[in-house]
């Protein structure tokens, strides 16, 4: 899981939030305590638990005093709705920009897409079942 260059509790934190997007952290579920994921990253607790926090600080983790970190109600969603933003950002602006270089027009960009996903699809399911 380490990528060198990036943050150790960024990471962390993606991780989670990772689980908590496909779904094998539920909301309301108990999320690992900063010591779970030290031992488990082999990371000191400490860099663990900025990544803990700054999930609290974004609502993603609610503390149950005595308990521990658990999923908030509406986190995914949350996390859905920050990463859409994001993809759009970093893929679906310059995507746009350099389109209107080329003259292209969003049924252009529809049909190009298509034609790709397709042939993405069959390329993944040919090389599947062979």
């Amino acid at each position: 899981m380490v990528e060198e260059g990036r943050p150790l509790f960024l990471q962390i934190a993606e991780s989670v939030e990772d689980s908590i997007i496909d779904g094998s952290l539920a909301e309301q579920a108990q999320a690992p305590s900063t010591n779970e994921l030290a031992a488990f990253y082999r990371i000191n607790p400490a860099t663990a638990a900025k990544g803990i926090a700054m999930l609290t600080d974004k609502g993603v983790l609610t503390k149950r005093r005595g308990i521990g970190m658990f999923v908030a109600d509406g986190a995914r969603e949350l996390l859905l709705t920050e990463r859409r933003t994001a993809f759009a950002d970093r893929y679906l602006d310059p995507l746009l920009a350099e389109a209107r270089k080329l003259g292209l027009g969003p049924d252009d960009l529809a049909r190009l897409l298509t034609e790709r996903a397709a042939s993405s699809t069959a390329t993944t399911t040919e090389g599947t079942t062979r």
